[in-house]
């Protein structure tokens, strides 16, 4: 069971010894899978993406295994294996990790294991707390941890939205944006409260800025907080346009460009999307009326989300488009496929990657993602449901066209 990798896989010997070793700063060990083991064995895959020892090398929790490297005997089945990779899509652990989860026999005996790659762009979080391995346990990562991790992610090839914008400064993020609202999403209320750090190191930590001694603003962080985010970003925004008619040559009978920081071009594009989403009563069919909408909003909020998330922001001045026609809807953006995503698996349950993985981290924490690789497969269902045809995909390797017809 395989998600994106960029690690070195550990062979059946490496795994024994380290099995043998017991725990250490690259092993931690869990006989079952019950009770407190789920939030605990995050807590380590957390810690193993951080790599704070800067070992480079992949971190292994060993499932069905005691502390003392006893067998457990637990039955390792699909529906566990399949637990386990949900570490990476649940949306719990920010930016989502790279793992592989796989079952192996082990002295003769099966066990899960699951290597945990570290992140190119750490901190990572897991339940807005960033843990650390210390040793043999785990840690929340002090003040001086996130500066060395945050120190490793600038020099590390990062995506481009991790790239600092050196003609940017930190004068161009909206503060009173982050300390109200990004900060309370993304940490947990008691880490808040505890936490002594200044502004500066909560940009870092966040991602927002380079770091504490290159206060420089990210990528991500104008496109999350920016005052004036396209001065920078020239395609960072939606266009939006309702025709009265089935041709780009009819009519326009609404036009916006909607800008800013990600939260605000959220809010206006849902209220495009309910504004023009037309719903229907009946009164005739049964004891209680039924309204029946040309479209699922739910479905239309997953496809533009996923547009704005995905689309590449490197390079090109193309906004994502939205275009309401009177019998579809059209939404495309600049970027094909990324990664393991390929033109065939494309909307695929389970098959995802991140072009954008720092925004990816962004658009969980302020909620408009509720679970990682799933959105199309949601939308798919919600369309189903409301009567409309599935969507149609057409994805070229410089943009991603979506088509979402009308329910007749």
């Amino acid at each position: 069971m395989l998600h994106r990798v960029l690690m070195e896989i550990y062979t059946q010997s490496q795994l024994e010894a380290l099995l043998a070793d017991g725990e250490s700063d690259l092993v931690e060990r869990k006989s079952s899978w019950d009770g407190d083991a789920p939030d605990k064995g995050r807590q380590a895959v957390c810690a193993f993406a951080n790599d704070l020892p800067g070992h480079g090398r992949a971190g292994v929790l060993f499932v069905g295994v005691h502390d003392d490297g006893r067998p457990a005997n637990l039955p390792i089945n699909d529906r566990l294996l399949m637990t386990l990779a949900d570490i990476k899509t649940d949306g719990s652990t920010l930016p989502p990790p790279t793992l592989i989860v796989q079952k192996v026999v082990l002295r003769g005996v099966a066990m899960a294991v699951v290597q945990v790659a570290p992140a190119q762009a750490p901190p990572v979080s897991y339940k807005g707390r960033i843990w650390v391995r210390v040793g043999p346990r785990r840690a929340l990562a002090t003040a001086q941890d996130e500066r060395v991790l945050n120190e490793r992610r600038r020099h590390r090839s990062a995506s481009f939205d991790a790239q600092p914008v050196l003609h940017a400064s930190i004068a161009d993020l909206d503060r009173t944006l982050f300390e109200r609202t990004y900060l309370p999403a993304a940490f947990a209320p008691d880490v808040l409260a505890a936490n002594e750090r200044t502004f500066e190191q909560r940009l870092a930590a966040t991602k927002m800025i380079a770091s504490v001694d290159q206060l420089v603003p990210t990528v991500a962080g104008l496109l999350t907080l920016g005052l004036r985010p396209r001065d920078f970003v020239p395609g960072a925004y939606v266009q939006f346009l309702r025709i009265l008619g089935s041709e780009l040559s009819d009519a326009i009978q609404d036009e916006a460009s909607l800008d800013g920081p990600i939260v605000e071009v959220m809010r206006a594009l849902d209220g495009k999307l309910a504004s023009h989403n037309r719903t229907s009563v009946d009164i005739t069919s049964g004891p209680l009326e039924q309204r029946t909408s040309d479209y699922p909003l739910a479905a239309l909020q997953q496809f533009v989300r996923n547009a704005v998330m995905h689309r590449t922001y490197e390079q090109t001045h193309a906004p994502v488009r939205v275009v309401w026609f009177d019998d579809r809807i059209e939404i495309g953006n600049p970027g094909g496929a990324f990664g393991v995503v390929t033109a065939a698996t494309f909307g695929q349950p389970g098959i995802v990657d991140y072009r954008n993985p720092v925004l990816a981290e962004v658009m969980k924490v302020l909620g408009y993602v509720q679970r990682f690789g799933v959105g199309i497969a949601t939308a798919r269902a919600a369309l189903a449901k409301n009567g409309n045809p599935a969507p149609e995909f057409v994805v070229q390797p410089n943009w991603v066209h979506c088509i979402v017809r009308r329910r007749v």
